[in-house]
C-alpha cells in the first residue's frame, strides 16, 4: 500500500495503481542510506568539477551523450555499437551499418532535444512528450503513437504473454492520467534532495509506463535531465545505463520490491551506488581523456615539429568524432584533399590514427586509443545475460 496497490479490472487482470509521490510513510533515513546520498553527492560534484578544466567540453559531452544512448538502446534490444553510431555520422550510406543504428541516432537527438528545451520549458509532461516524439521518429515503434501518452493498456511480460500472464499491469489510461499529474507536481518540488527526487521520480514514471514504447529510454533521459535542470551538473556527463545494464536483474527486482512491498529505500540505495559508481567512473574516464589529449599533442608536436598546426586541429577534432574520413577532414580542417590526406597518413604514422574499413576507396580512420576509453565490457554482476524479456502491448 505504501507505493500503491493492485486492483483487478473489469477483463479479470491486474493493474498496479501507484500513490503519488512523496511515499508515506516518508523515506527513512538509516545509516547506510545517509551515507550513500553524501557520497554520491560528493562524486557528482567532482564530476561536475573536473569537466570545468578541459580545454574544450563539447566534443567529450558529445561523446558521452553518444555512448549513453548505444548503452541505453542496447537495453531495449538493439545490436548498434558506438563504432556504427560513429560511423553513421560519417556516412549514413556505408555498408555493414546495422539498421538498427538510427534508434540509437534518435536517442542522441532526443537527449540533445530536451537539453536544450531546458532553457525555454521547465521538465513537465508537455517536455516528456516532445522528448518520446524526437525519440521513436521514424524508426521501430514509430507506429506506437510517438509524442502521445498511451490510450490503451499495456504492460510488461514475456513475449505472447498478455494481460492474463504480464509480469507487471501499470495503471488504466484514466488512472495513468492523473498519475502523471502527480509525478509532474512532485518534479517541480524543490524541497527533496535532488538524487532522492531523481530515484523516486525514475521508478514512478517506470511504473506508470505512460506510453506504448520507449518508457526505459525517456525514463532513463529523465534523470540526466532533472539533474542538468537543478544545476546539479552543468553538462549532461552522467547516464546511468552502463549500470544498470550491469545490473539489469537487480534494477528490474529492486523496482518490483517498490511495487509490491513498499521498498523503497532499498531501490534508492541501489540507485545511490549507480550514481557513486558512474560518477568516479566518468570523472576518472575524463582525467584520462586530458593525459591522453596532452600525451599526444606531445607526440605530434615532437614529430611534425613546425608542421604541427594542422596536425593539433586534427586531434582536437578528433575527441568529438573519432571515426572520420579525409573527405572529413577536408571539411573540417577547410583544406585541399591533398593535404587532408597527408595529414591522415602522418596521424596513421604517428600510431594515433589507423584505418578500418580494408578498403582502398571510401576508407574511414579510427582513433582507437580514445575510443578505447569508451568501450568498457559490461559484465553482469547477476550472471545473466538477459534476465528478465519485457514486452509492452495493447489491448
Amino acid at each position: 500500500m505504501r507505493a500503491g496497490r493492485y486492483i483487478r479490472q473489469a477483463n479479470n487482470y491486474r493493474a498496479f495503481i501507484p500513490e503519488p509521490l512523496p511515499p508515506s510513510p516518508p523515506i527513512e533515513y538509516d545509516n547506510e542510506l545517509t551515507l550513500l546520498l553524501s557520497k554520491a553527492d560528493r562524486c557528482l560534484g567532482r564530476l561536475d568539477g573536473v569537466t570545468s578544466v578541459l580545454p574544450n567540453p563539447d566534443p567529450f559531452v558529445a561523446m558521452y551523450v553518444k555512448h549513453e544512448a548505444v548503452l541505453s538502446s542496447q537495453i531495449e534490444g538493439t545490436q548498434s555499437t558506438l563504432e556504427d553510431v560513429l560511423q553513421f555520422e560519417i556516412d549514413a550510406y556505408g555498408h555493414d551499418i546495422p539498421k538498427d543504428v538510427h534508434e540509437v541516432v534518435n536517442y542522441v537527438r532526443a537527449m540533445n532535444f530536451g537539453i536544450g528545451r531546458l532553457s525555454e520549458l521547465p521538465l513537465s509532461l508537455r517536455l516528456i512528450r516532445e522528448i518520446h516524439g524526437e525519440l521513436l521518429k521514424g524508426v521501430r515503434g514509430e507506429g506506437k503513437n510517438p509524442g502521445e501518452f498511451r490510450k490503451s493498456q499495456n504492460w510488461i511480460g514475456p513475449a505472447n504473454s498478455g494481460l492474463s500472464g504480464a509480469a507487471f499491469v501499470p495503471p488504466p489510461v484514466h488512472e495513468m492520467t492523473a498519475a502523471l499529474g502527480d509525478l509532474e507536481k512532485f518534479l517541480h518540488d524543490d524541497s527533496y534532495p535532488v538524487l532522492i527526487q531523481c530515484a523516486l521520480a525514475h521508478a514512478q514514471f517506470e511504473t506508470i509506463h505512460p506510453f506504448l514504447d520507449g518508457n526505459g529510454r525517456v525514463g532513463r533521459l529523465l534523470i540526466t535531465l532533472l539533474l542538468c535542470e537543478r544545476e546539479i551538473l552543468h553538462r549532461p556527463l552522467l547516464y546511468l545505463s552502463y549500470y544498470l545494464k550491469a545490473h539489469r536483474s537487480e534494477y528490474y527486482d529492486r523496482l518490483m520490491a517498490v511495487r509490491n512491498d513498499g521498498n523503497w529505500e532499498g531501490w534508492i540505495k541501489f540507485f545511490l551506488r549507480g550514481i557513486v559508481e558512474v560518477s568516479q567512473s566518468a570523472t576518472d574516464t575524463t582525467r584520462k581523456i586530458l593525459d591522453m589529449r596532452e600525451t599526444h599533442r606531445i607526440r605530434i608536436i615532437e614529430k611534425a615539429g613546425g608542421r604541427s598546426a594542422n596536425a593539433l586541429k586534427l586531434l582536437d577534432q578528433l575527441f568529438g568524432q573519432p571515426v572520420t574520413s579525409i573527405k572529413s577532414v577536408e571539411t573540417n580542417i577547410q583544406t585541399t584533399f591533398h593535404t587532408a590526406n597527408k595529414l591522415v597518413n602522418q596521424l596513421v604514422q604517428f600510431g594515433l590514427l589507423q584505418e578500418m574499413t580494408g578498403q582502398k576507396r571510401n576508407r574511414l580512420f579510427i582513433y582507437q586509443p580514445y575510443m578505447n576509453l569508451f568501450n568498457r565490457p559490461v559484465i553482469s554482476s547477476d550472471n545473466e545475460t538477459n534476465p528478465v524479456v519485457q514486452i509492452t502491448g495493447n489491448a
